[in-house]
């Protein structure tokens, strides 16, 4: 986490440039079908393991994964800092009033960062105007809320919109409030996947990629010890 914060920081200080993916197993497992994700991944300057799972696997690969590093969790390391340097940070994502709503609760606390937002429903003749929006606003940070693959196809097909773009899921409506994270004692037991599909039963589906992702990690192995 400090580590990638740092990343952050320094290309942010050094005009640089940076496209973070924030990779969970679902993605990961997507990668494997998908040559064009795969792609998109791999050409990422920084890529973080977004759940315990993605630490497990790599570990069970022989490489040594120190935490997790999510993309809510990475934001809340970054908002001080952000705070301090006066970034510029444009929210692209979520639901009409969300990310606005997830600004208002940020604002009071980190009252030194530039703000500027704009929902994710949009289509493909309106991406001429949020680019122009983008551009003028010149922003240091890009967070962009679209879902996965969806954000990441978009940051790889968009570059040097800011010196650092990273995709953050529902991170939006985590900080508006719209979604509750699970306890930290949860978190701390690395349950937080059963909290999130016990609220919202929706995403059965998605997670049906998990025991699969396991299965493939297991497989891999095995043909590793052969």
């Amino acid at each position: 986490m400090a580590e990638t914060a740092a990343r952050i920081v320094a290309a942010i200080n050094g005009r640089g440039s940076l496209r973070i993916v924030t990779a969970n197993p679902e993605m990961i497992y997507a990668a494997a079908r998908d040559d064009r994700l795969q792609q998109v991944i791999n050409t990422a300057d920084v890529v973080t393991p977004d759940g315990i799972g993605v630490v497990w696997a790599a570990r069970r690969l022989g490489y040594r994964l120190p935490e997790r590093v999510t993309g809510i969790d990475l934001l809340q390391q970054l908002w001080p800092l952000a705070n301090r340097g006066k970034w510029r940070i444009f929210i692209l994502g979520s639901q009409p009033g969300v990310a606005a709503q997830a600004i208002e609760k940020l604002r009071d606390s980190f009252p030194e960062i530039v703000w500027q937002s704009r929902h994710g429903y949009f289509g493909v003749s309106q991406e001429d105007e949020i680019l122009r929006r983008i551009q003028d606003f010149q922003p240091d940070l890009l967070l962009a809320g679209l879902g996965s693959p969806r954000q990441e196809f978009w940051l790889a097909r968009h570059p040097g919109l800011a010196y650092v773009s990273m995709g953050v899921g529902g991170s939006f409506d985590v900080i508006a409030g719209r979604v509750l994270r699970a306890p930290r004692w949860l978190q701390k037991m690395r349950l937080e996947w059963l909290y999130r599909l016990c609220r919202e039963p929706k995403r059965g589906k998605r997670q049906m990629a998990l025991p699969k992702f396991v299965w493939a990690v297991m497989k891999q192995r095995r043909r590793q010890d052969r």
